[in-house]
This record gives C-alpha cells, sequence and structure tokens, in this order.
C-alpha cells in the first residue's frame, strides 16, 4: 500500500542535509555554549552562525533574534513578556478570533490577570480587516497581534497595512509567522513589525526549536528565569544541534523557496479544481489567491471530516481535519465557526498540506479515493438521504 504524507501544514520531515548538519553537535561538538573553553566556543560560533542566517532571511539584526523551543513559546513570550513590561503604559490588547491557540490561550490569560483583549472579526475568507485595527486602537492599547497566514485555511493577512497602522499609533505588533517562514518572504521591516514567532519543525528542521524575533527597543520581560542565556531574555541551556538544525533548514529553504512555492502553487490549484469537479457539494475554505502555496482547505456537506481522515489513513493517505494542536477535540474548528461555516459543515472539513517531497502522483492518488471515500460515508449518512 501506498504512504503518501499531506500534512505538512501539521509538521514536516526533517530535510537529510539538516540532520547531517546537527549530527557532529551530539558528540564530536556537543561543548556548553556558555562556557569559555575551546568546547564551549565551538558550539557557540555555531549558535551565532545560524543567528546570523535566522536574522539575514528575516531582514533583521542578530541581535534581535532570540533562540527558544518554539511557535508556542514564542507566542506565550511576545504575549506576556509585552503585557507585563508595558502594564504602566495599558493594558488593551488587539487579537483576531483565528488565531492559533498559542495565542488565544495566552490572550485568555491576561484577561484574568486585569487586561483587555479585543478579539477582531474577520471575513468569509478570513481576512482581518486593517480598518478594523484601526479603529480598536485606544490610548491603551499596547500591543497587536496577527497571524501571518492561518494554519488551517491558509489565507494570508495583509500584515503590512496592519503593522503600518500599528506603528503610526506608536503600538507594538507581534506576528505568528509559523506557517509563512521557510515557505514565503518574510521581512520585518518592509511588514513593520516588531515581534515575529517561527518555529524549525514547519519547515524541514527539528521539532522543539524555534525564534521569537525581538525589534531592538521594544519593551519586553523575560519570560523563562534563571540564567543569562539570549542576552538575559531566555534563560536555559541552548539547544545546539537543533538551532544548528533550524539555521540549516531555513539556508535550504530559502534556496528552494521559489521552486517549491511554484510547484506546490500548481498542485493546490489542480487539487481545488479537481475536488469541486468530481465531488458535488464541496466548499473552498479560505481565499481562493491570497492562501499558503500548499494549503486547501475543503468542506463536504453530510459527513464528518474525522470520518474522511480514518478512510483515507486506510489508503495510506495522511491529511487532517485542521491544527495538530486541537486534533483530539470533539468541537469544531474555532476559525471555520469564525468565517461563517455552520457547525455541520465545520466538522465536515479537511486539510491537505503538500510539502518538498509530494509529488503530483500523490495529488492524482488522493483524487482518485477521495471521491468514492466521500461517496460511501454519504451513502450512510442519515443527513444526506433526507436532502
Amino acid at each position: 500500500m501506498k504512504k503518501i504524507y499531506l500534512d505538512y501544514a501539521a509538521t514536516t520531515p526533517c530535510d537529510p542535509e539538516v540532520l547531517k548538519a546537527m549530527e557532529p553537535y551530539f558528540f564530536d561538538k556537543f561543548g556548553n555554549p556558555s562556557s569559555i573553553h575551546s568546547f564551549g566556543q565551538e558550539a557557540k560560533k555555531a549558535i551565532e552562525d545560524s543567528r546570523q542566517t535566522v536574522a539575514e532571511f528575516l531582514g533583521a539584526k542578530p541581535q534581535e533574534i532570540i533562540f527558544n523551543s518554539g511557535g508556542s513559546e514564542a507566542d506565550n513570550t511576545a504575549f506576556i513578556g509585552v503585557a507585563y513590561a508595558m502594564k504602566e503604559k495599558g493594558n488593551h490588547i488587539i487579537t483576531s478570533v483565528i488565531e492559533h491557540h498559542a495565542v488565544l490561550e495566552p490572550a485568555k490569560f491576561l484577561e484574568k490577570n486585569g487586561f483587555k483583549v479585543t478579539y477582531l472579526k474577520v471575513d468569509k475568507y478570513g481576512l482581518v480587516d486593517p480598518q478594523d485595527v484601526k479603529e480598536a486602537l485606544t490610548d491603551k492599547t499596547i500591543l497587536v497581534s496577527i497571524m501571518h497566514a492561518n494554519n488551517e485555511i491558509g489565507t494570508i493577512q495583509p500584515i503590512e497595512a496592519i503593522g503600518k497602522i500599528a506603528r503610526e499609533k506608536g503600538v507594538y505588533f507581534h506576528v505568528d509567522a509559523v506557517q509563512t517562514v521557510g515557505h514565503i518572504p518574510v521581512n520585518v521591516d518592509k511588514l513593520n513589525i516588531d515581534l515575529l514567532s517561527l518555529s524549525a519543525h514547519k519547515f524541514y528542521g527539528p521539532k522543539g526549536v524555534g525564534v521569537l524575533y525581538v525589534r531592538k527597543g521594544t519593551r519586553i520581560a523575560s519570560y523563562l528565569l534563571g540564567g543569562d542565556q539570549e542576552k538575559g531574555k531566555r534563560a536555559s541551556t541552548h539547544n545546539t544541534p537543533g538551532i544548528v538544525g533550524l539555521g540549516k533548514s531555513l539556508e535550504l529553504s530559502v534556496q528552494k523557496m521559489g521552486d517549491e512555492s511554484v510547484f506546490q502553487t500548481a498542485l493546490r490549484d489542480k487539487l481545488i479544481k479537481e475536488i469541486q469537479k468530481r465531488i458535488p457539494e464541496v466548499i473552498l475554505n479560505g481565499h481562493p489567491d491570497n492562501r499558503l502555496p500548499n494549503n486547501v482547505n475543503v468542506s463536504f456537506k453530510y459527513i464528518e471530516g474525522e470520518s474522511i481522515l480514518l478512510n483515507l489513513d486506510m489508503l495510506g493517505i495522511a491529511a487532517s481535519t485542521g491544527s495538530a494542536c486541537t486534533s483530539t477535540s470533539l468541537e469544531p474548528s474555532h476559525v471555520l465557526l469564525a468565517i461563517g461555516l455552520p457547525h455541520e459543515l465545520a466538522h465536515g472539513s479537511l486539510r491537505i498540506t503538500m510539502g518538498r517531497w509530494t509529488k503530483e502522483e500523490d495529488i492524482d492518488y488522493l483524487l482518485e479515493n477521495l471521491p468514492p471515500v466521500v461517496q460511501k460515508l454519504r451513502s450512510m449518512s442519515p443527513l444526506y438521504e433526507k436532502k
């Protein structure tokens, strides 16, 4: 049986070149980067080389790059760090209803601790209106946080316009770019970004390592205490192999980004067209054009996404219904509900995301098998029988 992975938004396989770059730092070059002897300094140099790679990609300065454990830690640090550093200035934060839970949960935490959060609505494509951001700003606003692209429906937000509004008002702007870094260009100056989160395992690097970019001059309280690593902003012994892997994976992604984007966009558009052609009563979720090159999210009437996933998995096809971080929840996607889907359609969603090793024959195999799976499930659905 074929084994086809189409869940790249959840995580990506580690590129063999990345593994090769990391390997020496597990045994031969294992020193603690905080040590002053040669073993430590060798590891420190590797970390600084990766820091330079990340900074160059983002159009940032190396000293603005803080290494950490990944996107969730970066989002938490941005929210809680800015909130407590700026609480004397204000207590108001603006975000959107379709953010990842790594943003929504810190927001809820801050609400319980005296802060006020405005959750902006989105349109039917999942887009935040920059004018809504402007109107929500008050003299107490200290942070605006809008994700670069949604992890479920792939819609890319008007980040540059939102960042400009925040900057004009002197408000910090945080962007969760976990789904975009390594896949499309991201420049913090062009996009008017003050804080940015990224995670290596989303662009063919190792799990458990990421970055929070913090623009020089941005006030942010330390979130993890106990050491002076990362200029006192993030205590803990450096994950040297992971940081080396992050740098290498980003380096490779920069080299491959143009070709991969063109190829994946072609596969994406073919998949959308053929699904709509071969299967009746299907809805495309997210913006039809302004979306990630590798993302397809559709809802099928009368059936549940989990049933589709199980049937596809038995055929060797791995996909998802949405965010991997909420895959055990029985609740419908908060993103799909926010763009106006009724509960029954939100439950019937399928997210297909492609990556570096996806072939056109993989998409053809999915297209051969998805229609009969949907038809079989609909034939058993009492909702379909009553239509």
